[in-house]
């Protein structure tokens, strides 16, 4: 009885043994995690324009509040932020670190590209650039922008998107009232003759571009409108 007993206990002693020299680490471990959804890449333009106030707080903080909400409802799925004017960047590579989403998004200001204008296209060809290849999961382009002092060609840009499998959505932000630019010193933007400059929301170009993307052109106003479409939009393009 004692025999086996001590037999026992010596089997249990190098069981724990084995064990220790195998370091195991609780919650640090690797989960594959499969998910239904998709990549969303959301262009932001930033020219001075998205500063007017036909739009509440003015056009560039209303739509980072937008994409803030969209990316609450993407958890579990990826998202990247493009920043464009008449350039370019790459502001947040494809995530699916939110919080880094929200800091990023709080410092999104006019002031990170020096060169002025709203060039679509360049801000499309880049959000291309930024998925991953994992052609499991469906892949938007949510490109935000008033279309002002639009340049490049955007529709090229936007078909060629929609042929290797990204569907283009366009938001416009403002309205065709149009709104003012404020400048530095608490004033308005003025042109050359004085007169203060009124920026207006371009439809007609970003219904074009939508078109040429296989996506959708919404306005963006003071309702939670857009928002609700576009995620239905984006829960269609799941997959399997």
């Amino acid at each position: 009885m004692r025999s086996s007993i001590t037999f026992w206990l010596s089997l249990f002693a190098i069981a724990l043994v084995i064990v220790a020299l195998s370091r195991p680490r609780y919650g640090k471990g690797k989960t594959t995690i499969t998910t239904r959804g998709v990549e969303m890449v959301v262009a932001l333009d930033i020219s001075n324009s998205m500063l007017a106030d036909d739009i509440q707080p003015n056009r560039l903080e209303k739509a980072k509040r937008l994409i803030g909400r969209l990316a609450e409802q993407l958890k579990g799925n990826k998202i990247a932020i493009v920043v464009f004017a008449g350039d370019a960047y790459v502001q947040l590579p494809i995530t699916d670190d939110f919080i880094s989403t929200a800091l990023f998004l709080e410092s999104i200001t006019p002031d990170l590209i020096a060169k002025q204008g709203t060039d679509i296209g360049a801000a499309i060809e880049m959000a291309s650039r930024c998925f991953t290849p994992n052609d499991k999961i469906g892949k938007a382009i949510v490109l935000i922008t008033d279309g002002e002092n639009h340049e490049g060609d955007a529709e090229a840009a936007a078909k060629k998107a929609a042929e290797s499998g990204k569907k283009v959505f366009i938001l416009g932000i403002g309205t065709t009232k149009g709104g003012r630019i404020p400048t530095p010193d608490g004033k308005f933007l003025r042109d050359r003759e004085g007169q203060v400059v009124v920026t207006k929301l371009n439809e007609d170009m970003a219904k074009n571009i939508a078109a040429a993307g296989e996506g959708v052109y919404l306005q963006v106003d003071n309702t939670n409108n857009a928002q609700k479409y576009l995620s239905d939009e984006l829960d269609k393009m799941t997959k399997d």
